[in-house]
């Protein structure tokens, strides 16, 4: 499967974005023109994408780490009795 030239502009983006002036959700507005939840639900598939972590590896490796982290935290937050480890 080939990644389009919008899904490169994604990534591309994402690499780099917190060198840009203002925040986040305005540049992906200006730049891509389209909506955050847009942006992060096409991120959220590209990170799954074969052709996506062939294009950037460390990019979507990072993605990939960080989405893990997150998923662990909050099924290590819901136990039952918090006090027992």
């Amino acid at each position: 499967m080939e990644i389009t030239a919008r899904d490169r502009a994604i990534l591309d983006f994402e690499r780099a974005w917190w060198r840009l002036p203002g925040p986040k959700e305005a540049q992906i507005r200006a730049r891509l023109d389209m909506s955050g939840t847009r942006y992060y639900r096409r991120l959220g598939e590209l990170m799954d994408s074969p052709a996506a972590l062939a294009y950037d590896p460390l990019t979507v490796k990072r993605l990939r780490r960080y989405r893990d982290l997150r998923r662990r935290a909050r099924f290590e937050g819901r136990r039952a009795d918090p006090g027992s480890r």
